[in-house]
Order: C-alpha cells, then sequence, then structure tokens
C-alpha cells in the first residue's frame, strides 16, 4: 500500500492511499477486505467512505458488496467522515454498587453495551447503553469521552457482566486513566472455562493485537501492534460433569486489553463458556459418559445447556479512591443467571 498527500477543490489536504490487490484476495467483499488493510478503520468506516465517493476499483466508483477478483488496483481518496453521535439520556434502571461526588461503580448485566459504537448509524444512535442509562442517573459525568462516552473510564464487553468505574468528573477520570495505565487497579474476573485445567494457579503472559483476518477477534500471534497483556489464574472449582469437564476460574489481570482473558484462556486451550468467537459452546450436550470430552459421543434423547453470554463476570475492584486516596474495595455476586447454570451443569 503506498500513500502521498493529495489536495481536492473545496477540501484540506489529504492522503492518498493506493492497495493492489493481490491474487489471493479473489472472492473477498470489498469493505471486508479494505477493513482488514486499513489499521484503525473499521468495516462500517470503509462503508461510509465508499458512499462517500473516496475510493476507487480501476477508477471506478463501486458498491461495498464489490467481490474481488484479484489484479485491481484501489485508490482511496479522502477519510470517512460520519455525523456526529451524542448519546442521550434513557430511563433504563441501574445496580449502583458504591457513588460518592467524584465516581459511581455500576454492576453492568451481560447485555448491555458499554456506550455505542463510533460506527453506529443514526437509527442506533446510542439507545440501550449504559452511558444512556448514566446519563439519566446522573446530574453531570466527565467530559473526557466526549459525547458519546461521557464518564467511561474502562470498558466490559457487551457479555460480560460485572463491576466498572464511572468519572464524574474530568479530575476524577484523568486520575482514574494514571492509576489504570500505572497498573493500580486491581481487577478480579470469575469465569467457567472448558476443560480441567492442569495448574491450580498461574500466569499467562502474552501479549494482544487485533486478528488481521477477522477484525472482531483478538489474537495472541506475534505482531508489530501487539500490546503487553498478563493475566493470573487460580483454580476455584473443577467440575467433571455429565456435560464434560468444566473448571471454575478467578483472573486477575493487569493488563486490561481488549477481550483479554477470553483470549488468554483460549490460548492454554480453555476458552470460555458461551464465548463462541473464541471456540467457546453455547449450547453445550450431555455425555454418553460423565466428564467426558465435549467432543464425545452424545447420548441419546440427550440434555442440552444453553448459555447465551460469556461465563465471566467482573467480581472485583481493588483501587483508591482517586481524590480521596481512601481504599476502596468493591465486589458484585454472580448474576443468578450464571448461578442458575452452574446448578443445572452439576445436577445429577
Amino acid at each position: 500500500m503506498s500513500s502521498e498527500p493529495s489536495t481536492s477543490p473545496g477540501r484540506s489536504v489529504s492522503v492518498v492511499r493506493t492497495i493492489a490487490v493481490p491474487a489471493e484476495a479473489h472472492g473477498q467483499r470489498l469493505d471486508a477486505f479494505l477493513a482488514a488493510q486499513l489499521d484503525g478503520v473499521s468495516r462500517s468506516r470503509v462503508q461510509l467512505l465508499l458512499e462517500q465517493g473516496d475510493v476507487l476499483v480501476n477508477g471506478t466508483r463501486v458498491k461495498a458488496s464489490l467481490k474481488l477478483r484479484g489484479g485491481e488496483q484501489i485508490v482511496i481518496t479522502g477519510e470517512p467522515h460520519p455525523a456526529p453521535l451524542k448519546a442521550v439520556p434513557e430511563a433504563i434502571p441501574l445496580d449502583i454498587v458504591y457513588e460518592d461526588a467524584d465516581l459511581a461503580v455500576v454492576n453492568k448485566p451481560a447485555g448491555m453495551m458499554v456506550h455505542a459504537g463510533s460506527g453506529q448509524s443514526e437509527d442506533a444512535r446510542s439507545s440501550g447503553t449504559l452511558v444512556n442509562a448514566l446519563l439519566y442517573r446522573f446530574n453531570a459525568l466527565s467530559s473526557t469521552g466526549g459525547d458519546l462516552r461521557p464518564g467511561i473510564v474502562h470498558r466490559l464487553d457487551k457479555s460480560t457482566s460485572g463491576l466498572i468505574i464511572v468519572a464524574k468528573n474530568d479530575r476524577a477520570h484523568a486520575a482514574l486513566g494514571a492509576m489504570f495505565s500505572g497498573r493500580q487497579v486491581k481487577k478480579t474476573y470469575i469465569a467457567l472455562v472448558h476443560g480441567s485445567v492442569e495448574r491450580q494457579n498461574g500466569t499467562i503472559s502474552a501479549a494482544v493485537s487485533r486478528d488481521p483476518i477477522r477484525r472482531t477477534r483478538m489474537t495472541t500471534r506475534p505482531s508489530d501492534n501487539a500490546r503487553t497483556a498478563i493475566s493470573h489464574y487460580e483454580v476455584v472449582r473443577r467440575l467433571n460433569t455429565r456435560f464434560g469437564k468444566f473448571t471454575l476460574v478467578r483472573v486477575r489481570i493487569e493488563t486490561g486489553r481488549t477481550h483479554q482473558i477470553r483470549v488468554h484462556m483460549a490460548s492454554i486451550g480453555h476458552p470460555v463458556v458461551g464465548d463462541t468467537l473464541y471456540g467457546g459452546a453455547a449450547q453445550i450436550t450431555e455425555q454418553t459418559a460423565p466428564g467426558g470430552n465435549q467432543s464425545a459421543g452424545k447420548k441419546p434423547n440427550a440434555e442440552r445447556l444453553r448459555l447465551d453470554r460469556n461465563f465471566l463476570h467482573s467480581a472485583k475492584l481493588e483501587f483508591a479512591q482517586p481524590v480521596t486516596g481512601k481504599l476502596l474495595q468493591l465486589e458484585a455476586p454472580l448474576p443468578e443467571e450464571l448461578i442458575a447454570f452452574l446448578s443445572r451443569l452439576e445436577s445429577v
């Protein structure tokens, strides 16, 4: 890929990027191919570029769904300029675990996004997110995260439940940000993973980066863009059930990379239950032999258990209040749906 500055009438200086499509890209959709080639540019942003007329394939404007043949020349002449999104208040119940003048700690349910993505359309404008609920609940939040992410210091995946810190003012936000960067916030999760984890405890130190092929995934494969990630796990309980073997683990993370626990546990052969993105099963089936491998023969008329979320919960946070310095130790119990799943898993 090559690039050079260019000016167009009525536009500021932009960068023209030229990409030669390799033969192995034959059959790929244009938007998917470009999203994999352009660092930090999502597929929705690529589609916006195409709508703006800023992508030419062999000199012609084309649709996002174009199937590549290999050998084409793609010229990108601009940057995506989505309409600015602004979150709006919504009356959504919140489980507030702790609150003071500077911050709040919320027990987020699984299924709730922390904030809307910047690539969302006008019709999907920040609806049903934690930010919407926060704006309705509190009079003021920090402005550091902008109009779409007010108060948001760190995030949890949509399918992960548990504790998340929210800043009410910019002073607290800056201090909390520095504490996260300095690894001064202790974060502990509970996860149920497939298989029997061999060691009672261990440390996974494997850098994490965006998967170059499947952009919704992260990977521990070596990459120039990989960032240090460290997870410490401890076995809480091993389960030898009629649905197979599982391990309940407590995981403390030093860093906070995207999908860190999910990709780390999958990297050692023990994906999180329910996490289909990294090899976990959303539905597990009763085995012919108790404690058997999930790939073993299925029992006739076997019972099936389904979990429509990741079995991953942010259970404990420990940090100093950013203004007063008071030590805060906060916990959130496993949500009812995870307790019920464990109970059914272990039932005879």
